[in-house]
């Protein structure tokens, strides 16, 4: 009994430190998110990656909404080149209760979840900004793989303006065939 409750108070003492960890000043959210509009691929145009995506070469995000608030995610991308080892993740997306629908947590592994804030999304769904108030992640992407340099700026601007760093911003290498399927 004792080493299940240690367990379980490691368990606890865990995601409170892991919630904690969500400091630094309010960042931007999208003021509405159309949940269906937003489901689909996204590729990741830029980024400031997590460990496990750097090196990433078409990198895609793709949603899709398997019950109310809860997003099923695919996130694939070759590892250091484009014909590197194809890495597939599956986490899950929950929407909070924020009535705009931009604030998530994503979760990789149980029990553990990860701030998701849809920073910005355009009115025609084309391209976001995912960020978290810690400005340590940033995810840049767009439902092209390829993008004009002046909407990359722009999208780069806008996460500057919310406290990120220019310098950390990388852009994600996108190489796709026409009969290429992300």
């Amino acid at each position: 009994m004792k080493k299940l409750f240690a367990g379980v108070f490691v368990i606890a003492i865990s995601v409170m430190l892991f919630q904690s960890c969500r400091q630094g000043p309010p960042i931007r959210q999208a003021d509405q998110v159309n949940l269906d509009s937003f489901m689909g691929d996204w590729y990741v145009i830029a980024n400031i990656p997590t460990f496990i995506e750097k090196g990433a070469h078409n990198a895609v995000e793709s949603y899709a909404k398997s019950k109310k608030d809860v997003i099923d995610t695919t996130f694939s991308f070759n590892k250091n080149s484009f014909d590197g080892k194809k890495k597939v993740y599956n986490p899950t997306g929950f929407v909070g209760d924020d009535p705009s629908n931009a604030v998530w947590d994503m979760q990789f592994l149980w029990p553990f979840k990860s701030e998701y804030i849809i920073v910005y999304v355009d009115p025609e769904y084309q391209y976001t900004i995912i960020g978290r108030t810690k400005r340590d992640y940033l995810w840049i992407m767009a439902r092209e793989p390829q993008i004009s340099e002046a909407a990359l700026e722009n999208l780069i601007q806008i996460a500057v303006d919310e406290g990120y760093d220019r310098e950390q911003i990388m852009q994600v290498p996108q190489k796709w065939d026409e009969a290429a399927d992300p």
